[in-house]
């Protein structure tokens, strides 16, 4: 089973600059505003979501998830630290 998260922009750099900070290297994506990654491990995502949180009101990005097929929650300030709370309960491995 395999869970994505899938990062947005409308502005053009933005996402190279938040995940270059994230991967601690240039990613350079700078003309992409949109970025997806798939995870074998659903509890490996708890991190970007944390770091996105925590640097949230400096990026110009928006995030989805998918957990299940077809199946896509937007990730905020309000209901971020519940998703992470629910990935160490649905997944407790």
């Amino acid at each position: 089973m395999f869970v994505s998260v899938n990062l947005y922009s409308e502005k053009l750099g933005e996402l190279n600059n938040f995940l270059s900070k994230f991967y601690n290297t240039n990613l350079e994506i700078y003309n992409d505003l949109s970025w997806e990654k798939k995870y074998n491990n659903p509890i490996e995502i708890a991190e970007i979501i944390g770091v996105f949180l925590d640097n949230i009101d400096d990026y110009f990005i928006n995030m989805w998830i998918c957990l299940d097929k077809n199946v896509y929650i937007n990730v905020n300030e309000k209901n971020g630290n519940d998703i992470i709370k629910y990935l160490y309960e649905r997944f407790p491995w």
